[in-house]
């Protein structure tokens, strides 16, 4: 049962302008080289999902970010192509049946986010942050938990605490326990513990586990 967190609270960001600047130095210095060095990976994964069902590569859809405003996150394509059919949004879920054989295995393995590389590079979102998400469901946590207007205050990342912890979002309880870790985050991040973050995310597809 969802409880009642309609009470507000005062948060401050615990990273300083200078931390926050040099974050996002690396963030752009990093994801230029990681997309050159992995250009050839992108394109064979390209090319696979091209063969596999002759649709689109990409998947472009509406989040939003830094200071509210919206932007169009990259993924691989990993679902069929009329995924959301009737037009209403869908949460993706373990072991989700819209999943292609392809998609199942770069979703598995977090191959599908590599395109948000780009997203860092041009300064939509950071390596480490608060996963993006759509206006449609921010809607529905505000009416719960209007602290989330706090999550505005950084840019959303490929990797958090709650995306390693917290699991697939797929019930609006687990969508306000990730707002809190990500609110707890905002409080308490650090360069150092950015980098534990990210440390831990590439131990954890290196290691085979499942987040």
């Amino acid at each position: 049962m969802l409880t009642d967190m309609m009470i507000e609270t005062e948060i401050k960001d615990g990273m300083s302008w200078m931390e926050r600047a040099l974050k996002r130095t690396f963030d752009v210095v990093v994801a230029f080289f990681a997309l050159v060095v992995l250009s050839p990976v992108l394109l064979v994964i390209s090319i696979v999902l091209k063969r596999e069902g002759g649709g689109p590569v990409l998947f472009r859809q509406e989040r939003v970010g830094y200071g509210g405003r919206p932007f169009m996150i990259l993924k691989f394509r990993t679902m069929v192509s009329d995924s959301e059919e009737e037009g209403v949004p869908l949460l993706a879920h373990e072991g989700d049946k819209r999943l292609t054989p392809v998609g199942r295995y770069l979703r598995e393995r977090h191959f599908d986010e590599l395109p948000q590389l780009w997203n860092v590079l041009v300064g939509e979102m950071s390596f480490v942050g608060p996963r993006p998400e759509r206006q449609y469901f921010i809607d529905q946590i505000m009416v719960h938990n209007p602290d989330y207007k706090y999550i505005y205050m950084m840019r959303p990342g490929t990797t958090s605490m709650a995306t390693l912890y917290n699991g697939y979002t797929d019930t609006m309880e687990k969508m306000l326990i990730r707002l809190q870790m990500d609110l707890d985050y905002l409080q308490k991040r650090s360069l150092w513990l950015d980098l534990k973050i990210m440390l831990t995310t590439i131990q954890f597809i290196l290691n085979g586990k499942k987040f």
